[in-house]
């Protein structure tokens, strides 16, 4: 038996499981390269609708659709044997209605073979939410700042930064739990209320830039890696100086190869290498 088949995928169950327990532990990933690496270490892996910025170089998340984020879960799905993996539903695939969210929920999973989906949206959506979770699709709700609601909310603001705005997130969050969400991604709001939500809630949170308090944390990969360019936000933390690193690599190969030694003998087929000499 091989040490892959030996090796068992963390289940929806398995995280729920951790709230209290352990702090869980994902990155992002859109392709199988990266979710090779990562998968040993992670408790889930997000292929989130952020791959249309950092992938497309679009210059937010709106653009993607269910067929790209359906064959980029496919990706990390092939390439990974532990860690969950979860995929974003793109803007204008769930909102107009629970029938317009199964089918296209439905048709990533299927796809992608991935475990469950992520979605945005407030209190609105726990309608949407509960449709899912009884019909077999595990969902975990986006609340805070919200980058596809960037158009409304003005840009990427933190959010829940006075006491109405923040009892707003807190109910959104609280009707997500209600529909049957297995768990919370808060993203971009105030600390404290990061910590509240997380208190108040029975099922796991997972903030990015809210609060140490939450059960578990998430980050864009490509800002971790020091791959997104000189805009850093402020709740990032640059783990390596990867690009760095890459352009050394690059710089070297071009050098190389134009001055012509790359490939050498040891890179060719058809040629024996020559006896050394006594």
């Amino acid at each position: 038996m091989s040490v892959h088949t030996q090796v068992k995928r963390t289940t929806i169950p398995q995280l729920m499981a951790y709230k209290g327990q352990r702090k869980i532990v994902s990155l992002t990933a859109h392709n199988s390269a990266f979710a090779r690496i990562m998968d040993a270490y992670m408790d889930f892996i997000l292929v989130g609708d952020s791959t249309a910025m950092v992938a497309y170089n679009h210059p937010n998340t709106l653009s993607i659709t269910v067929e790209q984020m359906a064959a980029h879960g496919a990706a990390v799905v092939s390439a990974t044997r532990h860690a969950a993996v979860l995929v974003d539903m793109p803007f204008g695939s769930y909102q107009e209605s629970p029938e317009q969210a199964f089918r296209n929920a439905a048709r990533i999973l299927a796809v992608s073979g991935a475990d469950g989906v992520k979605l945005e949206g407030g209190e609105a959506l726990a309608p949407t939410v509960r449709f899912l979770v009884e019909r077999g699709i595990p969902v975990m709700p986006h609340v805070g700042l919200m980058p596809q609601y960037v158009n409304t909310m003005g840009g990427f603001r933190a959010q829940g930064m006075n006491d109405a705005a923040a009892e707003r997130i807190l109910a959104d969050a609280r009707a997500h739990e209600s529909a049957g969400a297995f768990g919370l991604v808060l993203e971009g709001i105030a600390e404290p209320l990061g910590r509240r939500i997380t208190e108040s809630v029975a099922i796991p949170t997972i903030g990015i830039g809210a609060s140490p308090a939450c059960d578990g944390q998430v980050l864009v990969t490509e800002d971790v890696l020091g791959l997104s360019g000189e805009r850093v936000p402020k709740f990032v933390k640059r783990f390596a100086d990867v690009e760095t690193v890459m352009r050394g690599a690059f710089q070297s190969y071009a050098e190389e190869v134009r001055e012509g030694v790359f490939p050498g003998p040891e890179h060719c087929f058809g040629i024996k290498p020559k006896e050394p000499r006594e």
